[in-house]
């Protein structure tokens, strides 16, 4: 699984963090990342400490909030998601379908008003 951001993906200002080239098994090793770590847990996850995850020209760290804002950032390089738990029981909800077959589709995994989404895609298309 690799990690990357694009800016400006449509000529919109709009931006995607990116988890792509992916398996079924790497879909699997994530949603129990994010079910142990965050959910279970109550803890941040740092995706630049996650040995099956190579980040390209950014990194990405998941933690716990009182409101949804989406992924944050100041330099481009180091992204903030900031959800609810509720938010991140609906994106396990939304890689479970990665995980029963493979999959050349793809899923943003969060439905924020903000400038960059998060893309789920296995083929790294959408």
């Amino acid at each position: 699984m690799e990690l990357d951001y694009i800016e400006n993906v449509n000529g919109l200002d709009e931006n995607v963090v990116r988890l792509y080239n992916f398996d079924k098994a790497e879909a699997i090793k994530f949603k129990a990342l994010i079910k142990d770590v965050i959910i279970d847990k109550k803890k941040r996850l740092d995706l630049s400490e996650v040995d099956f995850i190579t980040p390209r020209n950014c990194n990405l760290l998941f933690g716990l909030f009182n409101s949804d804002e989406g992924i944050l950032t100041k330099d481009n390089e180091t992204f903030f998601c900031v959800l609810t738990m509720e938010s991140y029981v609906d994106m396990i909800n939304l890689i479970e379908p990665f995980c029963k077959k493979e999959s050349r589709g793809y899923q943003y995994l969060y439905d924020v008003d903000c400038p960059t989404d998060l893309l789920f895609s296995p083929t790294a298309s959408w």
